[in-house]
């Protein structure tokens, strides 16, 4: 499975039963998913890791291990989510990553990925998405 994939023919988190998917971040996504996200997000692996909360020495220990923590798959999943959220809204990763990576109006004037860092945080994001795709005005 390849969350963070939005161009492959694997499932994507939305495509996944919610069970499936519990039970793959229960176990712990391989370290190739942070990768991915890391090459969809388009942020050096040391800045997306301290995003999501991993510090430097647990991420040399993923990836020898290779393989990442359920609370580390949860949050690889959820930056996943949003990425595919602002993707299909304005049509494409760079744009998408574009404004996930810049201070928003409608979030106090605070970078989305930096608001993501909890999932309520992260659930605002997505109210923000929600609110842009239907021109609510925030």
């Amino acid at each position: 499975m390849k969350t963070a994939t939005l161009e492959r023919k694997t499932p994507s988190p939305k495509a996944l039963h919610p069970t499936e998917l519990i039970r793959k971040i229960q176990k712990g996504l391989p370290f190739s998913e942070l990768e991915t996200l890391q090459n969809k997000i388009d942020l050096p692996l040391d800045q997306l890791a301290e995003k999501l909360s991993i510090s430097r020495s647990t991420l040399q220990r993923r990836k020898g291990a290779g393989r990442l923590s359920p609370d580390e798959s949860d949050k690889v999943i959820r930056f996943s989510r949003l990425l595919m959220q602002a993707t299909k809204l304005f049509g494409g990763v760079e744009k998408a990553r574009a404004w996930l990576k810049h201070p928003q109006y409608g979030l106090g004037g605070v970078v989305p990925l930096d608001y993501a860092t909890t999932e309520t945080g992260a659930r605002e994001v997505e109210n923000l998405l929600g609110r842009i795709e239907y021109s609510v005005y925030s």
